[in-house]
């Protein structure tokens, strides 16, 4: 009966309660971040209640928060319609969404000037990610971790920076992490290493595209000394395998394991990928390369070689066409007499 008798003396609190307390103050807070959007109006603006203003003109869903208004557009994809009209505009290299906060102006008479706030977050598309990749001395060292790099700004711009990370795993199935960096040993040059970046966070829409990666003994990405290993998104030699990009939120390959060389100094491999967050609903990210086919070995094909004749601890070298000469005359007699 208690619990009864104080919902109703709430409901009837509600019902009696005075409007709120016009506030004039034009001011919007807007947090940027990699799949929310999150904006704060001051309470009552121009004698505005919460359930009188719409985001997008569509959705009746703020909070209060704190003497503010809260709106939220839970994830970037103006394709549902829970995400109440966002509307994106892609302008190379930055991706803006856009969206307001009106009043409900559809009554007979309205006594408060009417409310719009607008709003705009930016993103930047591309980014630049690094990792020491392999330690390429023959002593082992103590491992230390990786120091991730958060990025998520206030205001009107955002960034996905935060969200991307480069990897290295076990295997080319890519469903276990490696440690970086990591030793290898002399004898496991030429091994396969297998790193991809990564995207968490993000709205399904985006989608992570390496255009260059490349290697390089410091962790300077512009130091002189560099070794290509993906170059406009395709893979720079035989020996280099990309496995997905553009395809979904982690962006896959594979190359040899190897060693710079006369840098004593310098015993690490780093690895730096300029990446891509492609936006798929309104372009085709995955990225399309011209398969490399592999040189086949054709029977009949022709033979080089270099003979060396030796004779008394002397050697002389015969002109191999001549040799040939004298082989295909050989062969072609033997062939009459069969």
């Amino acid at each position: 009966m208690v619990i009864v008798a104080l919902y109703l003396l709430d409901i009837l609190v509600q019902a009696f309660a005075a409007p709120c307390n016009p506030n004039k103050a034009d001011i919007i807070l807007v947090y940027c971040y990699p799949k929310t959007i999150i904006t704060k109006i001051p309470e009552c603006p121009f004698g505005w209640e919460v359930n009188q203003l719409a985001l997008g003109g569509v959705c009746y869903n703020g909070v209060h928060d704190s003497g503010y208004y809260q709106f939220t557009i839970p994830d970037l994809s103006p394709k549902n319609k829970s995400y109440c009209g966002t509307q994106s505009e892609f302008k190379n290299p930055i991706y803006h969404f856009y969206n307001s906060i009106v009043s409900n102006d559809s009554s007979v008479i309205v006594k408060s000037q009417p409310v719009n706030y607008s709003f705009t977050c930016t993103y930047h598309a591309n980014y630049l990610v690094n990792q020491a990749a392999f330690d390429q001395s023959h002593t082992k060292f103590s491992q230390f971790s990786r120091v991730a790099t958060v990025h998520v700004k206030n205001g009107s711009s955002g960034s996905f920076e935060s969200q991307l990370s480069l990897n290295f795993y076990s295997n080319a199935k890519f469903s276990s992490k490696k440690e970086a960096p990591f030793v290898v040993e002399t004898s496991e040059i030429g091994s396969d290493v297998f790193a991809g970046v990564e995207a968490k966070g993000l709205s399904n829409r985006f989608k992570v595209v390496l255009n260059n990666c490349w290697a390089t003994p410091s962790s300077e990405y512009f130091y002189q000394i560099q070794w290509p290993l993906i170059t406009k998104g395709c893979a720079t030699d035989n020996s280099i395998l990309v496995h997905e990009n553009g395809k979904n939120s982690r962006a896959t390959f594979q190359f040899n394991a190897f060693r710079f060389q006369n840098i004593p100094k310098l015993s690490k491999v780093w690895l730096h990928c300029e990446t891509h967050v492609c936006d798929s609903e309104k372009f085709s990210c995955p990225v399309p390369c011209e398969k490399r086919k592999r040189r086949t070995e054709q029977t009949g094909g022709v033979l080089a070689a270099e003979f060396a004749v030796h004779s008394g601890g002397l050697s002389s070298h015969y002109n191999f066409s001549a040799i040939l000469s004298h082989l295909i005359f050989i062969l072609g007699i033997c062939a009459v007499l069969l």
